[in-house]
Formats: C-alpha cells, sequence, structure tokens
C-alpha cells in the first residue's frame, strides 16, 4: 500500500468506530449492532482498511494486547464483595457448564451443518464459548435487570473470556501439533501451565501497579499511563512465554486493583475509558472488514441454525442447571438463560486462529471467520431486540420508583429522609458520626453501609440498587467533590445541596453539577429554618404550594423522584406527591 492508501485506511477505520459508537448511543442500541454490519460493508466496499493490509500479520499481536486492556477495564469493576453465596456459586457453574455444553455442541452439529472436519468444528466450538463484558455490560444498562442478575451475568462476562482464551489456544497447538486430529495434542498439564503463568504475570501486575499508584502515588495522568504500560508489558511478556496467557494476567491484574486495600486509583479516568472505547471500536471494524459477503453466503443458513440451537437450546440448558436450588426466582432462572451474546474475544480468536489454520492447508479452517461473525451478530442482534420485552415479561426489570441514598446526619437531613419515606419511596441514609447513625436507626431509615459509599469512589464500581443520591452534609466541599465522584458509580443523577452565596470553600464554589432546591434554599437556610421550627410536609399534589412553603421534591405517580434544582423547576400533576418545606411558626 502507498503511504496515501495507509492514511486513508487509518483514518477511515478510525472515523468509523467512533461514528457507529456515536449512531448506537443516539439510536439507543449496544454499539455492536452498528459496528459489525459497518465494518463488514466498509470491507466490501474498499480494501484499504483491511487489517491484513495496513498492520500486516502482526495484527493478531495487536489484537491480544488490545484485549488485554478491555480485561482489564473489565476487571476494575469486578468487586469480590459481590460474589457470595449463591451468585458465586451460579457464576462457577455457568463457567464450567457453558463451556462443557457450548463447546460439545457446536463441535458435534460443526460437521454436518458446515461440512467441516471434526478439527475445525471443535476450533469453532471453543471459539464460540466466551461471551464478554463489552456486550454485556451495554445490554444490560439497556434492559436494568435486578441487580443480582446483573451480578452473575457481568461476572461470567468477564471471566469467561479469558477462559475461553487459554482454552482456544490449547486447542489450536493441540490440532497443530496432531497434524489436524482431535485430542491427540491435547495435554491437561499445558492448561494448569497457561493459568499458573497467567496468574503470575497478574502478580507481577499487582505488584507494579502497587509501587506506581501506591507508593509513587502518581496522579491522574501519570497514574493511567502507568496502568496502560503495566497491562501491555505484563501481557506481552506472558503472552511471549506462553501465548494467549495474557488475558489471564490482565483480568488478574484488574481484580488485583479493584479488590486489594490500599491502591490509591485515580476516581475519574476518562483518558483510559476513552481508549478502552476507542479500542473497542478500531477491533470491531477491523476484524469485521476481513470478512468477506463471498465467505458469508454459503455459511449463513447452517449459522441460523446454529444460533438457534445456542439461543434456544444451549443456554437455556446451561442456565437452568447453573441456577438449580440457588435461591432465584422463576422470572431470574428464566433471564439468566436468555442472555448469552458473543463478543470481542470470539472474534479475535477467530480471526488470528482461522487465517494460521487455513495457511496451514486444513481444509474448511476458512469458514471459522464468517461462522463466528454471524453468531456474533445474530445472537446480540437478538438478544438486543428481545432481552428488554423478555426482562418485562419475566419481572426482572427494576422498579421504576427512585430508591435514593440521603448522605448527610443532621437533624433537618434525617426529617427529610423520614418525610421521602412517608411519601412512598424506599430512602437510604448514611452518616460519617455514630451519633448520626444512631438516629438514623431510631428514625426507623435503612442505614447504608460505609462500604456502600466508599464504592462510589471506586473506578468502574456501582452503588447497586441507588438510582439517586443527595449530598446534604454540612461540609460543602465534601457535598462537591462527591458530587464528581460519584457520577459514574449511580444509575441516576447525583444532587447537592447549595453552599452559602458568600462561600469561600476550596471547591464547592467552583464546582458544577445539580445544585438542589435554588439559590434560596442553600445549605445553611435550610439548617436555620428547620432550628427555627420550620418542618417537612407530605401532600397530594394541589394547584400551588401553600403561603410560605418551598417545594423540595415532587414524587410521581410511578414512584420517581423529582427534585427541584437550581436549573430544573418541576411541575406536580395530578396523582403526584409533594414534599414542601413549610413556614418557621412566628415567634412568642
Amino acid at each position: 500500500m502507498t503511504d496515501d492508501e495507509i492514511l486513508l485506511g487509518i483514518g477511515l477505520t478510525v472515523v468509523l468506530a467512533v461514528g457507529s459508537q456515536i449512531l448506537a448511543i443516539r439510536l439507543r442500541v449496544p454499539a455492536l449492532i452498528v459496528l459489525l454490519p459497518v465494518g463488514f460493508a466498509a470491507g466490501a466496499l474498499t480494501d484499504v482498511i483491511h487489517p491484513d493490509r495496513l498492520v500486516g500479520p502482526e495484527f493478531s499481536a495487536l489484537v491480544s494486547l488490545s484485549v488485554a486492556v478491555i480485561l482489564y477495564d473489565a476487571g476494575l469493576g469486578l468487586d469480590f464483595r459481590h460474589l457470595t453465596g449463591p451468585v458465586r456459586s451460579v457464576v462457577a457453574r455457568l463457567l464450567l457448564l457453558g463451556v462443557v455444553l457450548t463447546w460439545a455442541a457446536t463441535a458435534g452439529l460443526g460437521p454436518a451443518l458446515f461440512g467441516v472436519p471434526l478439527a475445525v468444528a471443535v476450533m469453532l466450538g471453543v471459539i464460540l464459548v466466551v461471551s464478554g463484558p463489552t456486550v454485556v455490560g451495554p445490554l444490560l444498562d439497556y434492559v436494568r435487570p435486578t441487580d443480582k442478575v446483573r451480578r452473575i451475568l457481568i461476572w461470567e462476562g468477564s471471566l469467561i473470556d479469558p477462559v475461553g482464551g487459554i482454552l482456544a489456544a490449547l486447542v489450536f497447538h493441540s490440532i497443530v501439533a496432531s497434524n489436524f486430529e482431535v485430542g491427540k495434542g491435547f495435554h491437561f498439564g499445558a492448561l494448569f501451565l497457561s493459568i499458573a503463568v497467567g496468574l503470575a504475570g497478574g502478580a507481577v501486575g499487582a505488584a507494579l501497579l502497587w509501587l506506581t499508584l501506591r507508593t509513587l502515588r502518581l496522579g491522574e495522568t501519570l497514574g493511567t499511563l502507568a496502568q496502560l504500560a503495566t497491562v501491555i508489558a505484563v501481557s506481552a511478556g506472558c503472552d511471549i512465554v506462553l501465548d494467549d496467557t495474557g488475558l489471564i494476567a490482565a483480568i488478574v491484574t484488574g481484580l488485583a486493583v479493584a479488590n486489594l486495600p490500599g491502591f490509591d486509583m485515580p476516581a475519574r479516568r476518562p483518558f483510559f475509558e476513552t481508549l478502552v472505547q476507542l479500542i473497542i471500536g478500531l477491533l470491531f471494524i477491523s476484524i469485521s472488514a476481513t470478512v468477506t459477503p463471498a465467505s458469508v453466503t454459503p455459511v449463513l443458513l447452517p449459522a441460523l441454525g446454529l444460533i438457534a440451537v445456542l439461543v434456544l437450546l444451549v443456554r437455556p440448558l446451561v442456565a437452568y442447571a447453573s441456577t438449580h436450588r440457588m435461591g432465584l426466582t422463576g422470572g431470574e432462572r428464566a433471564f439468566i438463560g436468555w442472555m448469552a451474546p458473543r463478543g470481542i474475544v470470539a472474534a479475535s480468536t477467530a480471526s488470528a486462529f482461522s487465517a494460521t489454520l487455513v495457511d496451514k492447508g486444513l481444509d474448511g479452517a476458512s469458514k471459522i471467520l464468517p461462522v463466528t461473525f454471524l453468531v456474533i451478530v445474530g445472537t446480540v442482534l437478538l438478544y438486543a431486540l428481545a432481552a428488554a420485552p423478555v426482562a418485562a415479561r419475566l419481572g426482572v426489570i427494576r422498579s421504576a420508583r427512585t430508591r435514593p441514598l440521603l448522605v448527610g446526619g443532621d437533624p433537618w437531613v434525617i426529617d427529610l429522609g423520614r418525610s421521602l419515606k412517608s411519601a412512598g419511596l424506599e430512602v437510604l441514609m448514611w452518616a460519617g458520626l455514630e451519633q448520626q447513625r444512631e438516629r438514623i436507626r431510631e428514625a426507623g431509615i435503612e442505614l447504608a453501609t460505609g462500604e456502600l459509599l466508599a464504592a462510589a469512589t471506586v473506578p468502574k464500581a456501582r452503588l447497586e440498587g441507588v438510582t439517586a443520591v443527595f449530598l446534604l452534609t454540612d461540609d460543602d466541599d465534601f457535598n462537591a467533590l462527591a458530587s464528581v465522584m460519584a457520577q459514574d458509580s449511580v444509575e441516576g443523577p447525583v444532587y447537592r445541596v447549595g453552599p452559602p452565596h458568600d462561600s469561600h470553600g476550596v471547591v464547592a464554589p467552583f464546582t458544577g453539577g445539580d445544585i438542589l432546591f435554588g439559590r434560596a434554599l442553600v445549605r445553611h437556610t435550610l439548617a436555620a429554618r428547620y432550628e427555627q421550627g420550620a418542618r417537612f410536609v407530605v401532600e397530594s399534589a394541589g394547584d400551588a404550594p401553600p403561603s410560605g412553603h418551598s417545594t423540595l421534591f415532587v414524587v410521581r405517580a410511578d414512584g420517581r423522584l423529582d427534585p427541584v434544582t437550581e436549573a430544573h423547576a418541576v411541575t406536580p400533576r395530578a396523582g403526584d406527591t409533594v414534599v414542601l418545606l413549610g413556614p418557621a411558626p412566628p415567634g412568642p
């Protein structure tokens, strides 16, 4: 390729990767639904974005390191405190049974459906056992299932990727070593050696990040660069020692950083998160561009049959056996059986291994990539279109009712929590001082654990069950900083009470975010009015609040909490409930 063609190819790939994700957000669909057909169409219309021409044979190595970065990022969001009891057992069963049954079904059907030898069918089967957080996460964000179901599926999707990658590498090498005869070249010792190398790499990665993030205390920018360099170096080193062990090292490093106490992780990592999104887009555009229409057409109908078996038979069977007597409802079990899309690891392993098998002369190996491509597209499209209505039918979608977390322990804050509870909301509160926590208990309000609020500052963590946060402490700088740090941890808005107008705080006067109750009711004004005898009033919505009353919240008929803010006035409707702050009684 000429320099101009290379520049055009790189520019077009980046534009398509970013543009597809923007379009997906606008359409409210998972990005893969747009990325895969766009890459496929671009590859059919032009050859300038074909990775083999742009990058050459080193493309598979770049894919491996890129997937390692993605898995490290996924590991940062996995909290072992949520992997307890039945959830841990269900995830372990899903991993074991999912690998065995999916692999067996695909290997058994492959020769009949696609006319390929058993070696190709076995290779295809091990490639299709994976799922992945890059596709499961966006689907769950769109569907909003219960927290227990979400935890199970996210853990399964994140852990199955490195397991599937290792198994694919072992099967690939055994097929090549045995001259395309299945079973002769596979050694369980190699499997355990791969796991050991990956765990050792993860330990090295965790130690390096402890040095850079804990000992040297690098800031946000250098800390992000240190994470990126560590993950790439450790993953590359492990892959040099033993193929595809870098994937295990990457996710183990992420798990260590997320779960070991003492890591000084930047609370917000916009560059790293942006990089991961860009990598995902580039990989899917590049890999799907290698799939040609001529290779897809002959396997289209058989691939649809394979998709039907995987979706309608294998996955429900795996979910039924894995969730048996695990304390899940029938709806939760059924939804777990309706969520197993394939993602980036399936595409990357198919791209890397199929090309080598074709070069080595294995008959039918050229069908591995187009079949994998069709299974990815088919499963993602099917689950994306059907997951929300299926979840609604099964009753596993979280209620639309707001579950607010009130942070603060002053008397007026506790009374506000009591008023919101009387309006029909399930209120959660947190306070730092033990005497404030005791008053919250005496008020009959559920008290959040310290770990719940701490999770708000952990990258990729989520405040599970909380759909809105109200920061109402008497420390305006704390409220301002927490409102910034908790934005990405809450599936909903974060509000803070306003600081005094003449505040000289370090942060509060200069930080954005939604300010509660408008300019007239800042924190010290609310506290002063409450001390003077003003009380909160909960009543059905009328035409206008009584004289001297200020509207603070509107609880909609469906349970959604709509607060008055500096930038947003709310209008009550019939059937709503309003929470008002009454006037202070006249003095003697």
